[in-house]
């Protein structure tokens, strides 16, 4: 559907004329639940475990929180550093794909996470956002920076989003 239809199709139906897709304005006056749904569909939330030699454990946590969406819809995902006053969106290149993504530390603990804990996540999702959570506050605690916090992460990052299915 995303893609147009096939060749196939067209073939099968040559006197058919595409329409136009119509221009769609965006509102941006999100409601919050609204949001808290198009995340359960379309939302990422990750553990990134990286290597780092300015680390004593050697490796470096990074949280990130992620809406995914077809570049056509680039504007809607533009607005979401307006609504959450934070983040900022990547177009892929040579890709038909952007993202909205946070990850300073400190925007996913004053704005990220109290907003999903207000407006609850629903479905599998809702199992990674805790589990997202859990990584937050052992990195609030400054755990991360010890092989036993390290390690702590690595064991809830391992049954986290694909790994969950």
């Amino acid at each position: 559907m995303n893609l147009g239809l096939s060749e196939v199709l067209k073939a099968a139906f040559p006197f058919c004329k595409p329409v136009a897709r119509p221009q769609i304005f965006i509102n941006k006056n999100y409601h919050p639940q609204w949001v808290a749904g198009f995340t359960s569909g379309e939302g990422y939330f990750a553990v990134k475990i990286l290597e780092s030699s300015t680390h004593k454990t050697g490796f470096q946590v990074k949280l990130i929180f992620q809406l995914t969406q077809h570049s056509r819809d680039d504007c809607l995902m533009k607005s979401f550093e307006g609504y959450f006053g934070c983040g900022k969106y990547y177009s892929a290149e040579r890709a038909d794909y952007g993202d909205f993504q946070v990850g300073k530390f400190s925007d996913i603990i004053e704005k990220i996470i109290p907003f999903f804990q207000n407006y609850v996540i629903r479905g599998e999702k809702a199992k990674d956002f805790y589990d997202w959570c859990k990584v937050a506050d052992i990195m609030k605690d400054k755990q991360h920076l010890t092989v036993n916090g390290l390690e702590q992460i690595r064991e809830i990052k391992a049954l986290m989003n694909k790994a969950r299915y």
